[in-house]
């Protein structure tokens, strides 16, 4: 066992390392020089040798990385990580400030703002328990991410233990890691000299950074991370306000951009907005906009949230930047639904922060108002800095020869005829599910997770079973065998042997699943959910006309003309009888006078459930009739909670709004007949 001394002065060591990596690295403000630092690390690294037992997670020495990792992890979010809505213009900003007075009820008010720079970079959890770095993940879909924890302990603005003693006992802080412009310019710089393969951008560079499996190569990388603000909380209370959280966060030792403000009204947010955007290339980093967002919590959990967004927050994104490039020639691709895209080839440019060598020209409408030719020279735009696009051509620059764009007559995949709706923009190829691409879109939304969730058919595999032509259509799934699986590129015995797993439990469903992973037009998940609980049969459903459809909430003329015609459709419903035949099957749901027991009742789901995941909770409680909020305010009526739930419990007890755990739910399913 080490001494008394030993072990005293390895803590003053780390303690002594710790405040100086954040006076460098959170602060700005060295305040020993570089051989002072490197020779207390030196000391600790020699008595933690020595004195294993002394060597805990959090030391400093722990930065530079361990093992080489075989593989990501993957880590589900307790709280989502949900994507933000866009503005583009004043006019954008000011309707989404007008939203969101009208649903407080108060039209003629302002509302105070948190205004933050959008850096361009990678978003990342962190959680710390009881003050101790415990995990790193990606942001991922939001829901789950990659276990990054090995990696962003390198990064010297994160710090392994929080400072102080206040901290929450479970605390999750996002926010976004990125590569300075200048450490970018110079690792570039040192490739180039090496003779090897450079980054395009900082974003890249950072992307790549995380994703490295030896924690020495990230280690080896000018990484730094802002916190923008929390996910988790359990065991404390933070601030009232977001700006007070942001603080709260630098008090123990995060990293929290200097650029943010509080202001008051969207007049002054788009002060804000002018005047960073003025400042933008003189940053130390990228950012491509400005997240607003309201400043006081209770406001946002009033707000809530509208599909995978939070209404109280929105990015106003930069003017979309533009380059100059020669149009090479066009491509026709097919989608899910049959749409005929054109996708211009592009000499490759540089626009918006990334390498653009094709953009799209939306429709035939588009080329015939642009008056585009292959050959021309062409302003290509990134819209919201993320679809490019051709936005205009300039024809004083059309060479000799350039050739017009003949739209399609068939389809480019399968030869189908193709059809233009009456008031549409989009010819659609008529090949349905014999066309190749749609086949390959038409299983990747079958298969997809709040479809059928087949885990391990990702686009890859579905790509190789299509063109092998082992697969024609959805059904064509059940009959794969593990020897046809295993004997493709890249798969084995035990991945074959997964995916039929997941294929025979696939085979299990719900009707509101079924129907939406059939990829009818304009039918996402909350239309099948209303077609399922209304009709309660697929034979009922598939039998109703457009009179009945245009019955059921949230279906409108022109998405009953489309179930209609799946309907009518031979080779549609000759791919669900096949898929019956397979062994696919659910549960009929029963229709009956006290079908919506919950009907008016809004429910809130939070933490982990045992028994059923948190979408088979939702969705059974919508069968119900209940709506199901993302976030708990007055109007919530009551709070379904299981364990790690966080600050949607502590929310829910404050306003005195009834709490039940899982069994409770359970039970609550059961006495209606609902089982999820």
């Amino acid at each position: 066992m080490a001494a008394a001394e030993v072990v005293r002065e390895a803590q003053s060591l780390r303690e002594k390392l710790d405040t100086w990596n954040y006076q460098y690295y959170v602060l700005d403000q060295p305040s020993v020089p570089d051989v002072e630092y490197d020779r207390a690390m030196l000391r600790l690294r020699e008595i933690e040798q020595a004195h294993p037992e002394l060597a805990s997670d959090d030391s400093p020495t722990r930065r530079v990385g361990g093992e080489v990792l075989q593989q990501f992890g993957q880590v589900s979010h307790e709280v989502p990580m949900l994507s933000l809505d866009n503005a583009f213009s004043a006019e954008d900003m000011l309707s989404f400030n007008r939203r969101l007075l009208e649903r407080l009820g108060d039209p003629g008010g302002e509302l105070e703002y948190a205004c933050e720079p959008k850096l361009d970079g990678i978003a990342v959890s962190l959680l710390y328990r009881d003050g101790v770095l415990q995990r790193g993940a990606t942001r991922g879909d939001g829901n789950s991410g990659e276990d990054i924890t090995h990696n962003v302990r390198t990064i010297r603005s994160i710090p392994l233990r929080l400072h102080g003693d206040d901290y929450p006992h479970l605390l999750e802080v996002r926010g976004e890691i990125y590569m300075p412009r200048e450490g970018f310019e110079r690792m570039n710089a040192a490739a180039r000299e090496r003779g090897e393969k450079t980054f395009v951008n900082p974003r890249n560079a950072a992307a790549g950074s995380l994703r490295q499996l030896d924690p020495k190569v990230t280690a080896s990388r000018p990484l730094q991370m802002y916190c923008y603000g929390v996910g988790l909380v359990q065991g404390g209370e933070l601030p009232a306000r977001h700006s007070q959280v942001l603080e709260r966060l630098g008090d123990w030792g995060l990293r929290v951009n200097g650029d943010t403000a509080v202001v008051q009204g969207i007049q002054a947010c788009a002060e804000y907005y002018e005047g960073l955007a003025a400042r933008r290339d003189a940053l130390p980093y990228d950012i491509d906009g400005i997240v607003f967002k309201v400043n006081e919590l209770a406001l946002q959990q009033e707000l809530g949230f509208v599909s995978r967004a939070p209404r109280w927050a929105i990015a106003r994104k930069f003017p979309a930047q533009e380059e100059l490039t020669r149009l090479l020639g066009v491509e026709f691709q097919v989608g899910r639904t049959g749409a005929i895209t054109p996708v211009a080839r592009l000499d490759p440019v540089f626009v918006g922060g990334v390498t653009v060598s094709n953009a799209t020209l939306h429709n035939a409408d588009e080329i015939e108002r642009l008056d585009v030719r292959v050959g021309d020279t062409v302003i290509v735009r990134r819209a919201g800095d993320v679809i490019p696009q051709v936005v205009s051509v300039l024809r004083e620059r059309r060479p000799r020869g350039a050739r017009r764009i003949v739209f399609p007559a068939t389809c480019p995949v399968c030869d189908s005829p193709l059809e233009r709706a009456e008031g549409e923009a989009v010819w659609r190829c008529m090949g349905g599910l014999v066309c190749a691409a749609q086949q390959k879109a038409a299983i990747r939304h079958f298969a997809s997770r709040r479809a059928m969730d087949i885990d391990g058919l990702g686009d890859k595999l579905v790509e190789q079973l299509v063109d092998a032509g082992m697969v024609d259509n959805v059904a064509g799934l059940y009959q794969l065998t593990q020897a046809q699986l295993a004997a493709l590129e890249r798969m084995g015995e035990k991945s074959a042997a997964n995916l039929v797993a997941a294929l025979e439990a696939s085979k299990q469903t719900s009707l509101p699943r079924f129907i939406y992973a059939l990829g009818i037009r304009e039918v996402g998940e909350a239309t099948a959910l209303n077609l399922a609980r209304h009709f309660g049969s697929w034979e009922k459903l598939c039998a109703a006309r457009e009179e009945a459809l245009l019955e059921v909430p949230d279906v409108g003329p022109v998405v009953a003309d489309h179930l209609v015609q799946f309907f009518d459709s031979a080779s549609s419903m000759a791919v669900v009888r096949q898929l019956r035949a397979a062994g696919v099957r659910w549960p009929d749901l029963e229709i009956s006078a006290d079908a919506q027991p919950l009907a008016g009742q809004t429910w809130v789901v939070t933490g982990k459930l045992e028994a059923l995941t948190r979408d088979e909770a939702k969705a059974a409680l919508q069968g119900l009739g209940a709506k199901v909020a993302g976030s708990v305010s007055a109007k919530t009526t009551a709070v379904a909670a299981g364990p790690g739930a966080g600050s949607k419990l502590a929310r829910a007890r404050e306003l005195d709004i009834e709490v039940i755990d899982e069994q409770a739910l359970l039970d609550l399913l059961a006495q209606h007949g609902v089982a999820p």
